[in-house]
């Protein structure tokens, strides 16, 4: 195989079985990491509290990007985006992972419009995910709610300049693009994001593979819950936080672009903080996707399906008991209709019986993610809870968490319940592509490899259905899957 052309790899795939239905058609893929370029005084966006916060918004920073919070001083680590395209009959999937704290859900139109203006193949599906790093930029989303609470006022300048990079990689992903083999597996991280509420924890952290003729990288995707929050608030330097140092060492490993996903992150924190933490977590997720990586066997995908709906939410509304404290009378809320919308768009994603993954646009309690991923255990290998894509609606608990006195009920926008809301529309989705399908021999479960336990925490092989209650270069231009990636 090591020395098989694109053109032998795909007849080899055309007359592969194995893959389930649709698996005799190769599936296209491509990826792609580019630099994200900021303007001078661009703000930090994640914490909303001093002293990030601006003392007298505007007054110091005239004319820059900042107004509600102060401006990064500088860079601690390069910021990134990365891009993988999938492409089956005709169907074709486009999936950025941003180093940013939330997703605005403009940024999905407004870069099909312009991949659309240069005459680029438009994707049908295009997903969005933040990293959900507290130090990343602000200024880019059209809202003025999330702006005042922790993302500042819409910036022009930022925002376009977070486009340019996103459509660099999309082009570059396309431009890489050839016939693929998929695999998928997962590890166990114990000890790494604790619940903050004494919840029930999910420690998988999935893995997907795709590699091109010969075995040769494309492109890997990891999904782990954890918040990017190991740099704290007086951190005042753009930063990826432990998730961009942990795909920053894949990318010099695997010398391909490692796109992170987080999954139900609500009440994950991360077991380490400082810029100690920082390098401590993100050798120990990395040591476990790179260990990981060589025991996945990657075969024919199988056929690439999405399915979208868009679900009804309660109606939004501030809790002043939550965000005050419980001597405020049960009920006095503030209505937020005006500012948050009331239904939004989820999408579900499977390749054959391999993979599905399904987007929440917001922070959903790790319990439900778990929920999610054992309703569709039995058609799927492998389920991936893509948190924090294609939108941002705040916090998703359950009835129970919802009414908590502290920051995450305060932040918890639609009460009712709403985590079982989305939830119950993500395993709905799950099915819909999942009809007809079942997995078949799960996904590989290689343990995680040598320099897995470092720290406090060990990666290990896991069963089937269990999900349980260094600096990083900012010198590397940009890289796609075409021959190699990240700087070698």
């Amino acid at each position: 195989m090591r020395f098989l052309t694109r053109g032998a790899l795909a007849v080899l795939l055309a007359l592969g079985g194995g893959g389930g239905p649709g698996s005799a058609v190769a599936l296209m893929a491509g990826a792609a990491t580019v630099p994200l370029d900021l303007p001078r005084g661009t703000p930090l966006a994640g914490y909303g509290a001093f002293p990030r916060r601006a003392l007298i918004p505007g007054l110091l920073f005239a004319g820059g990007p900042a107004f509600w919070f102060t401006p990064a001083t500088g860079v601690r680590d390069g910021l990134r985006v990365r891009a993988v395209v999938l492409e089956d009959r005709g169907e074709r999937l486009l999936w950025l992972a941003l180093e940013v704290v939330g997703i605005d859900p403009a940024l999905v139109s407004s870069l099909g419009e312009r991949l659309a203006r240069r005459g680029e193949p438009r994707p049908r599906t295009i997903v969005l995910s933040a990293s959900h790093t507290h130090s990343g930029p602000g200024g880019f989303a059209q809202s003025e709610l999330f702006g005042l609470i922790a993302m500042d006022r819409p910036s022009h300048e930022v925002r376009e300049r977070l486009l340019d990079a996103m459509e660099d990689a999309a082009v570059r992903a396309e431009a890489g693009k050839e016939p693929a083999l998929m695999g998928t597996g997962s590890v166990t991280v114990r000890g790494q994001n604790p619940s903050r509420i004494g919840a029930a924890v999910d420690e998988e952290l999935a893995v997907v593979k795709l590699v091109g003729a010969g075995g040769r990288p494309i492109a890997v995707l990891w999904n782990f819950a954890i918040h990017g929050t190991a740099l704290g608030k007086r951190n005042l330097e753009l930063s990826g936080d432990l998730m961009g140092d942990a795909s920053a060492r894949i990318e010099a490993s695997l010398g391909a672009p490692a796109l992170f996903v987080n999954g139900a992150v609500a009440d994950a924190s991360p077991a380490a903080r400082g810029p100690e933490g920082v390098a401590a977590l993100g050798a120990t997720l990395a040591n476990a996707v790179v260990g990981a990586w060589p025991g996945i066997r990657a075969g024919p995908a199988g056929r690439l399906d999405i399915a979208r709906r868009r679900v009804d939410l309660p109606r939004p509304r501030l809790s002043l008991r939550s965000c005050l404290g419980p001597w405020v009378p049960a009920g006095l809320a503030v209505g937020l209709d005006a500012a948050l919308p009331g239904d939004i768009e989820m999408l579900a994603v499977a390749v054959g019986s391999r993979l599905a993954a399904v987007t929440i646009p917001g922070e959903l309690q790790m319990a439900l993610g778990i929920e999610t991923k054992i309703s569709a255990w039995r058609r799927f290998s492998t389920v991936v809870v893509a948190g924090l894509s294609n939108g941002y609606i705040g916090y998703l608990m359950g009835a129970r968490d919802q009414a908590r006195s502290d920051y995450m009920g305060c932040a918890t926008l639609y009460g009712d319940g709403v985590g079982h809301v989305v939830q119950r529309a993500a395993a709905a989705l799950l099915r819909e592509v999942g009809a007809g399908k079942e997995a078949t021999g799960r996904a590989s479960r290689p343990s995680a490899g040598p320099g897995a336990a470092a720290v406090s925490g060990t990666a290990v092989a896991r069963p089937a259905r269990a999900p349980r209650p260094s600096s990083r270069a900012s010198s590397r231009g940009p890289t796609s899957s075409a021959p190699r990636c990240c700087g070698g």
